[in-house]
């Protein structure tokens, strides 16, 4: 019996004959890079893949892959590839979309995708700003950002993606930064081989219009002191000598200083906790409760039937409760009309 080979593919075999037109110094090029690394380690085939986007920088996505893409309309990239993937089940789907794109216009796709658990693969950029259209604010601008829109500062409360994932029950929710090669490739594969909805918040720099907006999670001197990289079964370890960690005052999470000794009741992280506080109040973590560091990794990874799967088992049991029938006696079933 002759064993399948995998195809074997190279970086290359994903980057398309277009030019790529974004700004000298966007982190989009990082996370293009990213993925086309990641693509040839799948096993897949490059004709099954698709990458589907809305509007936004983030969006020109689909022209720099070289396989099958579809560039949509604004906000509706999760509804094409709802289709997409509910008709063709074996074909690995990947939204691309930004804070705006996803989050605004977008807002409404956004949960209700999740919250089917659509197999397919979502990241979205963020750069906390409009960027295609010239710099105005986001739904994840910071209260008080002042931008072309809001000349006297922002009065909306900000949102936080991967909570409102988390809160829509997405089964799988990760943070990564576009400055992080190798964490945003360990991130893309783990989506991939992921049942589900796969959502990838990645925090990513806009040099022209928001330059410098992560620059606590990024900046070689500051990064350790704001930021931890989750491990599954690990505690929360961050500081520039590895000596401060998160533990639990109740509900609430709080930073203890492990050169005193003090490394009892230690937070453990554990990504297959099906009840989704923990994953969120993580979420929240340096964003929204300011004072903790902001974490990066997969916060959540549980399984739950997919929606394609619980589809093709409802048009199996359709079928097999209705003799089969010919187009022509569906036509003329029940009263029809003649009409001359």
């Amino acid at each position: 019996m002759a064993v399948e080979q995998k195809p074997q593919y190279t970086k290359a075999d994903f980057e398309s004959e277009n030019d790529v037109r974004w700004c000298p110094g966007c982190g989009d090029y990082a996370i293009l890079s990213a993925v086309q690394a990641v693509m040839p380690t799948l096993g897949i085939p490059k004709e099954k893949f698709v990458f589907v986007s809305g509007i936004g920088c983030s969006s020109r996505f689909p022209y720099y892959m070289n396989c099958y893409g579809f560039h949509t309309i604004h906000g509706r990239a999760m509804t094409v590839a709802t289709g997409v993937k509910s008709i063709n089940p074996d074909l690995s789907v990947w939204v691309i979309t930004g804070d705006g794109d996803g989050l605004s216009i977008g807002g409404n796709h956004f949960l209700h995708a999740i919250r089917r658990n659509q197999d397919f693969k979502v990241l979205l950029f963020d750069n906390k700003i409009y960027g295609l259209t010239k710099g105005q604010y986001s739904p994840t601008s910071e209260l008080g950002k002042k931008t072309k829109s809001t000349p006297m500062g922002s009065i909306d409360n900000p949102v936080n993606p991967v909570s409102l994932a988390i809160a829509a029950g997405a089964t799988f929710v990760a943070r990564t930064v576009d400055n992080n090669v190798k964490h945003m490739k360990e991130m893309f594969t783990r989506a991939a081989n992921h049942k589900g909805t796969a959502f990838i918040e990645i925090y990513q720099n806009c040099l022209v219009f928001n330059d410098a907006a992560f620059e606590n999670y990024t900046e070689k001197d500051v990064k350790n002191e704001n930021s931890i990289y989750l491990e599954n079964g690990k505690p929360l370890i961050f500081g520039k000598n590895s000596d401060k960690a998160v533990k639990l005052s109740g509900f609430h999470p709080e930073i203890v200083n492990l050169s005193n000794g003090n490394s009892k009741d230690l937070l453990i992280h554990d990504e297959k906790i099906k009840d989704r506080g923990l994953s969120y109040m993580l979420g929240q973590m340096g964003v929204e409760n300011e004072g903790l560091p902001v974490v990066f990794g997969v916060l959540r990874c549980i399984e739950e039937p997919t929606y394609q799967e619980r589809l093709l088992e409802q048009e199996k049991t359709a079928k097999s409760q209705k003799p089969k029938t010919s187009l022509e006696e569906i036509l003329n079933s029940g009263d029809t009309w003649v009409i001359k």
